[in-house]
């Protein structure tokens, strides 16, 4: 009898950690909107991808123009866009602005992964609107940005696909090749890697491949419908189908203890990254011999997830929560620092089936259309979209903003609901 109340005691006590534990997760979980809606805040005239904001609340964005005209960088406060800045745009090397962030001074910041990859810097200003002059050069697919305390930008490779992860110094410099002023300093894991086949025995790639559509089709028996256009297709005729997904270092956070956070487009996943008090990587690297010796280790990965699926840009809030805009699917989707991962929007299905515009009585300007970059203002969640033409958002001729000739190409839409947690202040003191 003694052991049996012992055990009954034990029980007892375990239900109550679990109702305990489901009552922390609810609450988790209770702390965003169970049912949030977006309106549109403004349209841009061309397509946009980054999305910062200053103290004031305005925020920020550029838009890619075509030669000879300037790329514009706005300040949008309501609807309103101002210029108040602009990003070279040569005609050999059209610009392609992506991430955009402040520094501590109030100098900003656009990833532009043209002319061999350029972080620009300018001093925002709208009377005179500035030029903006090269900060960093020979950054391969600049993508996200973002300053941890010391006053250093971090930024990924994009869809070069390599995942390579850069630090600049605060002085600015060059990457890659002579890597002054900047280092690489690591990768996150490629999907895959080219091998040499003289020396692998024909093997040309190891690790697997993500297929986004379009472009290509698919029918019921998952059969891919080609596209025979760039790039060349192999030597005899053969069919040759687009659309892979390579990209693993897109958007990037830091946290106020000094943490890094990196958004896996690809893989549907975040990787967490830790230094010591001098800087240096405490990841692990080097456990797969086909990739580089400064690629991180698997076990790296904080969260993986189907919601995850085109996680784009990433912010963080004041509790440590990680919000991703997830381009493929017209989603918010937030990680907690628990790693509890929370739908918090999609769009709804249309009459068609599909996910891309709305009905009518609901209105495209309370949809998503691919979304790139969140930003938190204070209580305010707000993201660009850029329009991709893929999966989730495919066609993009429907909705509010489309790709065609003649219409406006990208907007920023903000959450109806206040954020229970606020945003963290940027950049990271």
């Amino acid at each position: 009898m003694k052991n049996a109340r012992l055990i009954a005691a034990a029980c007892a006590a375990l239900a109550s950690l679990s109702t305990i534990a489901l009552a922390d997760d609810d609450h988790d979980r209770g702390r965003f909107p169970q049912n949030a809606t977006f309106t549109t805040q403004a349209i841009t005239p061309l397509a946009i991808e980054g999305l910062t904001a200053d103290d004031a609340g305005n925020v920020y964005t550029t838009g890619r123009a075509t030669p000879p005209a300037l790329c514009p960088v706005w300040q949008i406060t309501g609807a309103a866009l101002t210029v108040v800045g602009f990003v070279p745009n040569p005609a050999a090397s059209p610009c392609n602005p992506s991430g955009i962030a402040f520094d501590s001074h109030g100098d900003l910041y656009v990833a532009d992964a043209a002319s061999g990859g350029v972080v620009w810097r300018l001093t925002p200003n709208a009377a005179t609107p500035p030029t903006a002059t090269a900060f960093a050069t020979s950054v391969p697919g600049t993508n996200g940005l973002a300053f941890d305390a010391d006053g250093n930008l971090w930024t990924g490779d994009g869809t070069t696909g390599n995942g390579r992860v850069w630090k600049i110094g605060p002085a600015g410099g060059a990457c890659e090749g002579t890597f002054s002023g900047c280092v690489e300093a690591f990768r996150i894991q490629p999907m895959a890697n080219v091998l040499d086949p003289a020396t692998s025995g024909g093997v040309a790639n190891v690790g697997r491949d993500v297929r986004d559509l379009p472009p290509g089709t698919i029918n019921a028996a998952r059969a891919a419908t080609p596209q025979l256009t760039a790039p060349p297709c192999p030597v005899g005729g053969a069919p040759c189908v687009l659309g892979s997904q390579p990209l693993v270092a897109n958007g990037v956070a830091f946290t106020r203890q000094g943490d890094l956070y990196v958004a896996d487009t690809a893989r549907g996943a975040i990787w967490k990254i830790e230094f010591d008090r001098r800087g240096n990587l405490k990841n692990k690297t080097g456990c797969d011999t086909t990739f580089t010796a400064n690629t991180l280790c698997l076990d790296s990965v904080f969260v993986a997830h189907p919601f995850l699926e085109g996680t784009d840009g990433i912010a963080l809030d004041r509790a440590g929560n990680i919000w991703n805009s997830a381009n493929e699917r017209n989603a918010i989707v937030v990680v907690t620092k628990d790693r509890d991962v929370v739908e918090v929007f999609r769009n709804p299905v249309n009459a068609l089936g599909l996910r891309n515009s709305a009905d009518a009585a609901v209105g495209n300007n309370h949809i998503l259309e691919f979304p790139t970059s969140p930003v938190l203002v204070g209580r305010k969640f707000c993201t660009s979209q850029s329009d991709g033409d893929r999966r989730d958002n495919s066609p993009r001729a429907a909705g509010e903003v489309n790709g065609g000739a003649g219409n406006a190409r990208g907007k920023i839409s903000c959450m109806d609901q206040a954020l229970e947690i606020p945003g963290l202040p940027l950049p990271v003191r």
